[in-house]
């Protein structure tokens, strides 16, 4: 894979981790809807990733696709049991205590399947496959 590629992947990863946070931030600040802890530790593994894959854009660094996979598993791992605790009506029954915002609410529900941490999943998988790729390439 030559470097324009990799140039690409990492900047489509970046603009990925950008509207995810901006969207989180949207939705909290603009709209008012309370993040719950669910929320709260997606957005740990969502906001770093704004920054170092910003910089890897800049300096053309190939070698944070190995971080920013990372954060992106862990993230979207989370995003999958959020995700599933709101659709799954027996995980959702059966989840932990979630805090002040229970984790089951779903603020919104576009086409009856789009929900907040839906929109995150997208986000986490999108830098997941942009940075698969670019680890995938060898040099």
């Amino acid at each position: 894979m030559d470097d324009k590629r990799k140039d690409n992947l990492l900047l489509i990863g970046w603009i990925a981790s950008l509207i995810s946070t901006l969207g989180s931030l949207y939705f909290s600040e603009i709209m008012h809807f309370e993040p719950c802890k669910l929320c709260w530790f997606q957005r740990i593994f969502m906001y770093p990733l704004v920054v170092i894959l910003g910089i890897a854009v800049v300096k053309k660094d190939y070698k944070i696709a190995s971080y920013s996979l990372t954060l992106s598993i862990m993230g979207g791992m989370i995003s999958i049991y959020h995700y599933s605790i709101q659709k799954i009506p027996f995980l959702g029954e059966h989840s932990l205590a979630c805090g002040r915002v229970p984790c089951t609410s779903d603020y919104i529900n576009w086409f009856g399947f789009v929900t907040i941490p839906f929109l995150a999943l997208i986000g986490f998988s999108i830098i997941f496959l942009t940075s698969f790729f670019i680890l995938r390439q060898k040099g």
